[in-house]
């Protein structure tokens, strides 16, 4: 038996020039985080020859033989079949796929599954991925094989774990850059945000095929409204790296009236209300995560003042959901051989401390 588990994230600046038009013409960068909220995987083998597939989030399951010749499109479990194509092997198993963060939600989770299972797969055939390659080739599989208009911060927040600055360079290469703030300043920053749900995003596609297109045409509103999100991705780097905490909130801010101006579609006038509702009782800074349209409203917001903001917020009917940073990203958490007797498994065991976990973050 093998599980493995990956992250979601909250991105904090620079959404959308992770996007191929913009980084191919200005190159892109993201500052992001990822989160304790897991997508989980569990590999266990069988002997007919076929693989089925159980998602307890879709509530589906198939069963599939000659996977080579079947189509993706209107699949429900078209991830996981995607991710068994591209690696073409000739393998029995049962997967059953599991997440603590339903889609949707602006975190990522659908790059989390990707990546997640794409592990999976890769680590059961003895054939383990570098965390770079992992996440361009589960950014491959959506964009060119599903033919999703995503960009690539996602994948590389779910395969390396952390907080970084994540480059996207013309040549379609990346750079992933952790910060290092240390423990206090981490636990610290990790404190004062707050993530409250503001309802499940239903145009995130067509968000950012608008932004693509809108891209690639030269729409100067557009340009300029991702060269100032990319500039303050930046600038909240800088903050983060000199401790200027209440800063960074300040340039959450300023990023979210930025990411506003790239599309219409970006916000509604409920994420608008709430936006403003936590604001007057305090919080500095925040954004609605991902793409837009729905998701989860991220805040900055001082301790001493967080008990007004979560009050007003449960007022309009809105939950806030706890969370913790992970560090350690992608990785496999059970390999055991004994329960299936499955000869492929049980190759290796790792376990790696938390404190260990920054230097993996950077393998």
């Amino acid at each position: 038996m093998l599980i493995v588990r990956s992250p979601v994230r909250i991105s904090f600046g620079g959404g959308g020039t992770d996007l191929p038009a913009y980084y191919e013409q200005f190159g892109g960068a993201v500052l992001s985080v990822a989160i304790n909220k897991y997508f989980y995987t569990i590999l266990g083998t069988r002997n007919d020859g076929r693989i089925q597939v159980i998602s307890s989030d879709l509530r589906v399951f198939e069963t599939w033989g000659d996977i080579a010749n079947m189509a993706l499109q209107g699949r429900e479990l078209e991830i996981p079949l995607a991710v068994l194509k591209e690696v073409g092997c000739n393998i029995s198993v049962d997967l059953f796929l599991a997440s603590e963060i339903p889609p949707g939600t602006g975190l990522g989770s659908s790059a989390s599954v990707c990546v997640n299972i794409l592990k999976t797969l890769t680590n059961y055939l003895h054939r383990p991925l570098s965390k770079y390659d992992l996440a361009e080739q589960a950014f491959h599989i959506a964009r060119d094989i599903l033919g999703k208009h995503i960009g690539k911060q996602d994948e590389y927040a779910a395969a390396f774990g952390g907080l970084n600055y994540i480059s996207f360079h013309p040549d379609g290469s990346a750079q992933v850059e952790p910060l290092d703030l240390g423990i206090v300043a981490l636990g610290e920053l990790q404190s004062k945000l707050m993530l409250f749900f503001a309802g499940s995003a239903h145009h995130s596609w067509t968000i950012l095929r608008e932004q693509e297109n809108s891209t690639r045409a030269h729409s100067t509103s557009t340009i300029d409204a991702l060269h100032r999100v990319k500039a303050l991705a930046a600038q909240m780097r800088q903050a983060l790296e000199r401790g200027q905490l209440r800063g960074f909130g300040e340039l959450l801010d300023e990023g979210w009236q930025a990411k506003r101006r790239i599309s219409s579609k970006i916000s509604t006038p409920r994420i608008d209300q709430l936006y403003a509702l936590a604001r007057h009782h305090g919080a500095i800074g925040g954004k609605i995560t991902g793409a837009g349209g729905g998701g989860f409203l991220l805040l900055y917001c001082e301790k001493d003042r967080q008990a007004a903001v979560r009050e007003a917020l449960l007022t309009e009917g809105v939950q806030e959901m706890a969370f913790g940073f992970d560090m350690q990203g992608a990785q496999v958490i059970v390999n055991d051989p004994f329960i299936d007797g499955d000869e492929r498994g049980g190759s290796r065991w790792i376990f790696l401390p938390a404190s260990s976990a920054a230097a993996a973050s950077r393998k």
